[in-house]
């Protein structure tokens, strides 16, 4: 599942017209990179929530045979939050009886990050529903978050602890973790996880390559620059 639905307001005037999940870096919408980066590590079948501007992404998208993925996508007609828009989603994404754990991603972040890599997690994770309800990604702190979410232990999430890291955005999760969520009502998914964690039921990795929260202008401009500078320098060497 990817992300879309939030309004960007730090991003205004740019989301005045057009969602955030569209806004473009390197020539290409930011949203785009997660897909290509989904469908380069074999997940075919990918759910969009959307609520702002919805109808412009639905129309950018379309089915996603150009990425070579199945896109579905999952309206919301106010914004739900994290757990709840994913709550509203959960028909799209596990199984009748909600044994089959699925991965949640941001839509505007950039990040360079395998995602093949969590294949061996979503499995262990589908044949033992109990032991887990979130896998995380956690990352060194931005200069933006410098205080940091959870710390790890191991392979396991904690409130406490040091040095702290960032969550990512890049989660795995069980149905299991939204099922007290009634359909249409907007809830945070940081509560769920906490409360997960002091159950031992949150486990997580280190991801040290490139992360962007592109959540300013600034940073929109900055990794703009980034790509295109990457792409001259790829053309050059060509």
């Amino acid at each position: 599942m990817i992300l879309a639905a939030g309004r960007g307001e730090r991003m205004r005037p740019l989301t005045d017209a057009v969602p955030k999940p569209l806004l473009k870096a390197g020539g290409h919408a930011l949203i785009e990179y997660q897909l290509h980066n989904l469908a380069r590590a074999g997940f075919t079948d990918i759910v969009i929530n959307h609520a702002y501007l919805g109808e412009m992404i639905e129309n950018a998208l379309g089915c996603g045979e150009r990425y070579g993925v199945n896109i579905h996508y999952s309206p919301e007609k106010v914004v739900l939050e994290t757990a709840g828009g994913i709550a509203n989603a959960l028909p799209l994404l596990t199984d009748e009886s909600g044994s089959l754990p699925f991965l949640v991603v941001n839509a505007d972040i950039f990040c360079d990050m395998d995602y093949a890599a969590l294949l061996p997690v979503l499995r262990a994770m589908q044949t033992d529903t109990n032991r887990r309800l979130a896998h995380l990604v956690l990352i060194d702190n931005p200069p933006h978050h410098a205080e940091g979410d959870f710390a790890l232990h191991g392979d396991q999430v904690k409130l406490t602890g040091n040095p702290k890291l960032t969550f990512s955005g890049i989660g795995i999760y069980q149905a299991q973790l939204f099922s007290a969520i009634s359909p249409g009502l907007p809830v945070k998914l940081a509560p769920l996880l906490r409360q997960a964690m002091t159950e031992g039921k949150v486990s997580g990795e280190y991801f040290s390559g490139q992360w962007i929260d592109v959540g300013t202008p600034q940073r929109l401009e900055w990794l703009d620059k980034q790509l295109q500078s990457r792409a001259e320098s790829t053309a050059g060497s060509v």
